[in-house]
């Protein structure tokens, strides 16, 4: 144990005293999730969809966010991508990304220009990671008609180091993940490419001229780009080599995880009308697509649905990860079960969770433990990408709620309508991102909005329970600990969590993992597993609670 204080050990529960007061005895409870009105938390960036008579698919699509904490100041800033000048669409008035800085106190301040990370094109997604190994989190966001990646300089700016560094993605980049596929120690990057947009196409009604958005089946799928980190600042295409480009992709939303336990890194991605791919990395520097043969690509008549966001989670806590895939309406999410043979089996229905999400179109999701129990719950933010699907598909609506699955370490249980008002509340819900941006212990979440503005939820219900807050800082591994896993034990209660690496849609999450530990009040012990080149084992005791820390690799102890 370390005793010096820290940005992270000052950090106990009682550090949203000032931000979130106690009501009044004999008042309303607090909701579970919390709506933080813009006057409240000063983030007054709107999305800006760029919607046009001509109906260009993009115009549905976006947009993404992201936590990150950029100045390593111990709290969490948010990242917001938006829109921009593309050759399909020229903005009235300049459009930009924003980056907030976090002010620890529940607002934030606008630094986008003076941090230089406005972007340059038509924004989708974000995806965040050290890739240089420097301690500051780099920055990629997706685009049409071209990626862009910022190298975070350290002192609060960030430089576009797209050409120099080689990792230039001409066409209609979507989600993007940093993860190290072979266990080199540094990070690569993994771009998930949607399709060729023909700005040709014409759907609608010939007869009244009215035009609606078309469906993704009328665009050619595209492959898309895996870089190998060279270490020099640099990156190398292997999307070739690796296997990865004979894949074509329709895709919205990506994962890495290591599905079969092996120690490599394994990437899922949600296509939209085009098998789901599982790409099952061999640790040879190739990729086996398995989609099909594992149960993930089609669903049970064969055929290929519109996946879109997806995500990784031991979820009953067997030692394999799960997979989960939301869909567009009628088509309902799956939650896919790891077989641990390299097949899945989708247990949605049994949950409740397919069947409540039939007339749902799901976009960002993510698992969490929102209520700091020991088990990871899910959240969704869903909305339907045709504006006028009202008057196409009865019972369906543009504007969705969101949901929250609570898991009860028997299956799942739908909590949404007593978990806050934001619940009730209808929304265009794209990316989605989770992180505790109060550092209460409770992880908050931020929703992206199309056309509108973001959503930031405090969570009131986690610091009901006890936790522990982890930053994990590889030495030998890729130094976001991408691949790590955390095993507890508090009394009763043993768990484990994985670092994945990316899920949601186009978003990025608070790096740190947050342990719950229910009403316990002592975790006996934690073992951290680094990912390789090492692959050793530390095991810690005599650990704090309701407080963040950081564990360095090699080191045996925290700060």
């Amino acid at each position: 144990m370390v005793g010096r204080a820290t940005a992270y050990s000052l950090m106990p529960r009682a550090v949203s005293s000032f931000l979130q007061a106690a009501p009044p005895s004999g008042s309303k409870p607090l909701p579970d999730f919390g709506e933080i009105p813009p006057s409240a938390s000063g983030i007054t960036w709107v999305h800006t969809a760029g919607l046009s008579f001509s109906k260009y698919l993009p115009e549905t699509a976006g947009a993404g966010c992201a936590f990150l904490d950029y100045d390593n100041d111990g709290w969490m800033d948010i990242y917001l991508v938006n829109s921009g000048k593309c050759d399909f669409y020229t903005p009235p008035q300049r459009l930009r990304n924003a980056l907030y800085h976090n002010n620890r106190d529940g607002t934030f301040t606008d630094v986008t220009e003076k941090a230089g990370v406005t972007g340059n094109a038509y924004g989708m997604g974000v995806a965040v990671g050290d890739y240089d190994n420097d301690g500051f989190p780099d920055i990629y966001v997706t685009q049409y008609a071209q990626g862009i990646l910022y190298h975070n300089n350290g002192d609060g700016t960030f430089t576009d180091v797209t050409a120099q560094a080689g990792v230039c993605t001409p066409g209609w980049s979507t989600s993007a993940v940093w993860f190290d596929y072979d266990n080199d120690g540094r990070l690569d990057l993994f771009v998930l490419q949607f399709a060729q947009l023909d700005k040709t196409i014409w759907c609608g009604n010939k007869l009244s001229g009215e035009r609606w958005y078309c469906h993704p089946s009328f665009y050619k799928p595209m492959p898309c780009w895996l870089f190998h980190n060279n270490g020099d600042g640099t990156f190398t295409d292997v999307s070739k080599a690796s296997g990865i480009d004979r894949s074509l992709a329709k895709g919205w939303g990506v994962v890495a995880a290591d599905i079969n336990n092996d120690g490599w890194m394994d990437l899922f991605v949600g296509n939209d009308t085009v098998p789901n791919f599982l790409f099952v990395n061999r640790g040879n520097g190739r990729f086996d697509e398995i989609g099909a043969l594992s149960g993930v690509g089609y669903n049970p008549l064969g055929r290929a649905r519109s996946g879109m966001g997806v995500d990784a989670c031991d979820y009953d806590q067997d030692g394999w990860m799960d997979l989960f895939v939301a869909n567009i309406d009628h088509e309902r999410f799956s939650l896919y079960h790891n077989d641990r043979d390299e097949t899945f089996t989708d247990v949605a229905p049994a949950f409740g969770i397919a069947s409540g999400t039939l007339l749902l179109s799901g976009m960002g999701q993510k698992f969490f433990d929102y209520d700091n129990d020991g088990n990871s719950d899910l959240l969704l933010c869903n909305g339907h990408p045709e504006l006028n699907v009202d008057k196409m598909v009865p019972g369906v609506t543009y504007a969705e709620p969101m949901m929250l699955y609570r898991n009860t370490g028997r299956g799942f249980e739908d909590v949404s309508k007593q978990s806050g008002p934001v619940f009730s509340k209808r929304i265009a819900g794209r990316g989605l991102a989770v992180g505790d941006f109060d550092n209460d212990g409770s992880v908050d979440a931020l929703v992206s909005v199309s056309n509108d503005a973001p959503i930031l939820l405090r969570n009131n219900r986690g610091s009901q329970n006890h936790w522990l807050g982890i930053h994990l800082v590889g030495r030998k591994c890729n130094r976001d600990a991408v691949g790590a896993k955390m095993t507890y034990r508090a009394g009763d209660l043993e768990r484990h969590q994985f670092k994945v690496g990316g899920g949601s849609y186009l978003s990025y999450h608070d790096p740190r993992i947050v342990l719950g530990l229910g009403p316990r009040t002592k975790i006996d012990w934690l073992e951290v597993k680094w990912p390789q080149p090492s692959g050793s084992s530390e095991r810690l005791k005599n650990l704090p609670i309701d407080r963040y820390i950081k564990i360095v690799e090699g080191e045996g102890q925290w700060k």
